[in-house]
């Protein structure tokens, strides 16, 4: 059958993206002047500064959820999500504006210095001084270029082994071999790199340090499984969309199926790091240790300004996936999955935001149109990223090797 091979981005789609995207810098604008500049009322600035560390890495890892998704499955020898995996790589796309955008922001965190790190004055204080060696700019910002950059790099390398196929697919069987042995080893470089930021360095750097007198030996597995679930959220959502548009032709029911069954499962695998790292600092019932939930989970009488949200958080999080999307009629229905799928990334957004505000300012919630209008600037800048991808190449990797087992592919 023919098929339409090449995204042409529809006007209300661009409209949508680039409203969304004057909605977030006109936002940032306003925000500056109501909380960025230092007064009586918000001495430092932080308000202003926490929105974009939240919004920014939030959505940076989010999106790179995607090239990790692709070199997993590559390294798993996976073929099921070969008729979609171009969708996954413009997905990908948006880590480098992403990535430009969180990098400016996370070094300006401590040059300019609006009081989101304490680790920068560790004068005075022995637990700040004795973490120094890591906890200091010069690391901060050499480990954050060095992650972000090769983020982007490795991304870049795997979406041209991608389009190597499209004019020059393999002559036989040996080449096919061949070329499937250099997609796992450049998956795998990135997989390592992978595991030693998002899955360890990089969530300590610029988010735990927010309370850099607390720790958590799952604290980067908890953020890793909260911006993966999210970014399976958002292959799911792109790849119905595209469906509706008739395109991937080849992309069916059992497809979305899977994206369903991983959007079940990282929810609960991030529900078990949840109460995993809640259940043991409840129970040890150490000071330094419990301090970190004072403000997120006792009532407001006794301190507690986000137990609301933190458990409401948790439903969207955990209670509407594990009701909604158990069954197996839920998985292979394109309504409910986009509406789940966007009830997760919401969710965990939600999540993201007290992470980092709850630890800055624990005796009151600010959530408002600002962290609002600075989300949608990025939710905009995504749509237009991966739009703009989504037209460089054929949506069909025809030519990979594993091109037929995807399109029989049965769940």
């Amino acid at each position: 059958m023919a098929i339409k091979e090449f995204f042409a981005i529809p006007a209300r789609y661009r409209t949508w993206s680039l409203a969304l995207m004057g909605v977030g810098i006109l936002s940032v604008i306003i925000g500056f002047f109501i909380y960025g500049i230092p007064n009586e009322h918000n001495h430092h600035g932080a308000r202003f500064w926490a929105s974009l560390l939240q919004n920014s890495v939030y959505f940076l890892l989010v999106v790179n959820a995607s090239m990790f998704f692709i070199c997993a499955t590559t390294l798993a020898f996976g073929g099921w999500q070969i008729v979609f995996r171009r969708v996954t790589e413009a997905i990908s796309v948006a880590v480098i504006p992403l990535g430009i955008i969180t990098l400016i922001v996370l070094i300006a965190l401590v040059t300019v210095d609006p009081h989101i790190f304490h680790w920068l004055h560790p004068e005075g204080d022995k637990i700040l001084m004795g973490k120094s060696a890591f906890l200091n700019p010069t690391f901060y910002i050499i480990w954050t270029i060095l992650a972000i950059g090769l983020w982007i790099v490795l991304g870049y390398k795997m979406r041209q082994l991608s389009r190597e196929l499209d004019n020059n697919p393999p002559v036989d069987a040996e080449a096919g071999r061949k070329y499937i042995f250099k997609n796992t080893v450049w998956a795998a470089i990135f997989i390592v790199w992978f595991a030693l930021t998002v899955m360890s360095t990089v969530p300590w750097l610029w988010l735990m340090s927010i309370d850099a007198h607390w720790y958590s030996t799952m604290y980067s597995w908890y953020t890793f499984a909260s911006t993966f679930v999210a970014g399976m959220a958002l292959i799911t959502i792109f790849v119905v969309y595209l469906k509706n548009q008739s395109y991937l032709e080849y992309t069916n029911e059992e497809h979305i199926h899977d994206l369903g069954k991983f959007m079940f499962a990282f929810s609960i695998f991030w529900t078990y790091l949840w109460f995993s790292q809640y259940m043991l600092i409840w129970y040890a019932n150490i000071p330094e240790e419990t301090v970190y939930f004072n403000s997120r989970i006792t009532s407001k009488s006794h301190n507690g300004a986000y137990s609301g949200l933190y458990w409401f958080m948790f439903a969207l999080n955990f209670l509407a996936p594990i009701l909604i999307l158990m069954r197996r009629g839920s998985k292979r229905n394109y309504t409910t999955v986009t509406f789940m799928a966007i009830v997760i990334i919401f969710g965990h957004w939600l999540d993201f935001y007290q992470m980092v505000f709850a630890s800055l300012f624990p005796d009151h919630v600010t959530l408002n149109l600002f962290d609002f209008g600075v989300a949608a600037g990025f939710v905009g800048l995504i749509m237009f990223a991966t739009g703009r991808a989504l037209t460089k190449a054929p949506l069909l990797a025809k030519n990979h090797p594993f091109i037929k087992e995807s399109i029989i592919h049965h769940t």
